[in-house]
């Protein structure tokens, strides 16, 4: 079978080969073009069936402004006993799936002292260019991202490295970190040391003699935390490696887990499914609340909300962000959304929860990374090697880009049997909390990037 009809009341179906979308029928101008059981935007004009259906014959059908009734449509998940995995507990009960050591500097300044220090010492340094010259919410959005990694329990040492007169300078970003684990954690203003590197190295020593105390211990999958991502996707992105993870995060959330999903400009089209997956009327405000924020967010920079595919995606068949979002939303699987997050929070409550931030790939990993996931399911089917502070497992849509990038790959996803691969996927993610490393460990592409909307001095 080359191609597949997803939804009963969709009037395209999909080549499973190229992504691309076809008219089973004939498509007035004007009228919806339905895939997944929704649509994806209207007909630019008459299309025939049997026609190809993409950007010269689609648009969105998106605008800025619509209210949200609560139409609660879930089913609850019956909870299962939690497996065990092995990790490692942390001084607050939460737990590390790696012991890594890392250098935080609390300013661009200091990026290429800590990248120094990171080739001396086999500790992992995550540069990025803020930390002074910023003004209110952003700088905000600095310090609490900042700290969130800090306090990542996947750190088994943590050494903060200052310059000294920035804003953001160790003082200042303390009052924000509030309570962290001592014996994991180490600061070093460079201004007011004689040698940087060599009292940086003697911190790092430190911390590595005090993580390597630390040991695996069994410990229930419900302690875990996933983010859920996806980047340079394509049209069967929402067909294969999506549902694949939806059911993953079903499975995770039977037994008492978390996972969290953002990108919250790619929720825009489908928007409704996630609202009415809220679990009670509070949830379902804190989410009305969220999208509706990043709409005016657009709106208040003269963007329109559709404007969001990106080349790679129409190349790999998607036209519209109403389509994008459909497929997307899917790793979120049938859960109930408990709790809706925000920039600077960390989880507070298991299951599904929503994460305030951008689709934007390394911005939304460092997002999920602070917010305390432990690793990150990315699914995409263009390919993409960035890899966030955290295992970051890339699960691709297709053969075709697992075949040629395998240094990139860790799972392929294509298949028409997702119970069969969401269970393969579970097993490999299982082998991932117990320390098997994915490629963006094994290639060394770990990064970040901070949230900007704001005055630079």
């Amino acid at each position: 079978m080359d191609t597949v009809k997803i939804n009963e009341k969709d009037n395209v179906c999909v080549n499973l080969i190229s992504g691309h979308k076809t008219a089973l029928c004939d498509i007035k101008k004007g009228e919806p073009v339905i895939k997944y059981g929704f649509g994806i935007g209207v007909a630019k004009e008459n299309i025939n069936k049997g026609e190809a259906v993409h950007t010269n014959n689609l648009k969105t059908a998106l605008d800025g402004h619509e209210e949200y009734v609560y139409e609660p449509n879930f089913k609850a998940l019956e909870l299962i006993e939690p497996q065990t995995v092995k990790a490692f507990v942390r001084y607050d009960g939460k737990i590390g799936i790696r012991n890594d050591i890392w250098i935080i500097p609390t300013v661009g300044c200091v990026n290429n002292i800590a990248k120094v220090l990171a080739e001396k010492t086999g500790a992992f340094c995550f540069a990025h260019p803020y930390g002074c010259s910023q003004l209110g919410d952003d700088h905000s959005v600095t310090q609490k991202i900042l700290s969130g990694l800090i306090c990542h329990p996947n750190a088994g040492g943590v050494l903060v490295l200052g310059l000294g007169c920035e804003n953001n300078n160790i003082t200042e970003l303390k009052k924000v970190l509030g309570e962290y684990d001592k014996r994991r954690v180490r600061f070093l203003s460079v201004q007011e040391t004689d040698d940087e590197i060599e009292t940086g190295i003697n911190l790092i020593e430190e911390l590595k003699q005090n993580a390597q105390k630390d040991v695996r211990k069994d410990v229930p999958l419900s302690k875990i935390v996933i983010g859920l991502k996806c980047g340079g996707s394509d049209g069967l992105s929402g067909i294969t490696a999506n549902p694949v993870v939806g059911m993953v995060c079903d499975k995770i959330c039977e037994m008492g887990g978390t996972a969290v999903l953002s990108e919250v400009p790619e929720m825009f089209g489908a928007e409704k499914i996630l609202l009415n997956h809220c679990q009670n009327k509070e949830v379902f405000t804190k989410a009305d609340k969220m999208i509706k924020s990043y709409k005016n967010y657009f709106i208040a920079h003269n963007q329109p909300v559709s404007e969001n595919p990106s080349p790679g995606n129409k190349a790999g068949g998607i036209t519209t962000l109403e389509e994008k979002s459909l497929g997307c939303v899917q790793k979120g699987g049938n859960s109930s959304v408990t709790d809706v997050l925000t920039y600077g929070d960390t989880v507070r409550i298991n299951g599904l929860n929503l994460l305030n931030g951008p689709g934007n790939d390394i911005v939304a990993i460092t997002n999920l990374t602070a917010v305390g996931c432990h690793l990150i399911l990315f699914t995409t089917g263009r390919g993409t090697p960035l890899g966030a502070p955290v295992p970051t497992v890339k699960i691709s849509s297709n053969s075709d880009i697992a075949k040629k990038k395998p240094h990139w790959i860790d799972f392929d996803a294509f298949t028409l049997d997702l119970n069969k691969k969401s269970n393969e996927l579970f097993n490999y993610v299982v082998k991932v909390i117990n320390g098997e490393k994915t490629n963006n460990e094994k290639n060394n592409y770990r990064e970040i990037a901070i949230f900007k909307d704001g005055v630079t001095l």
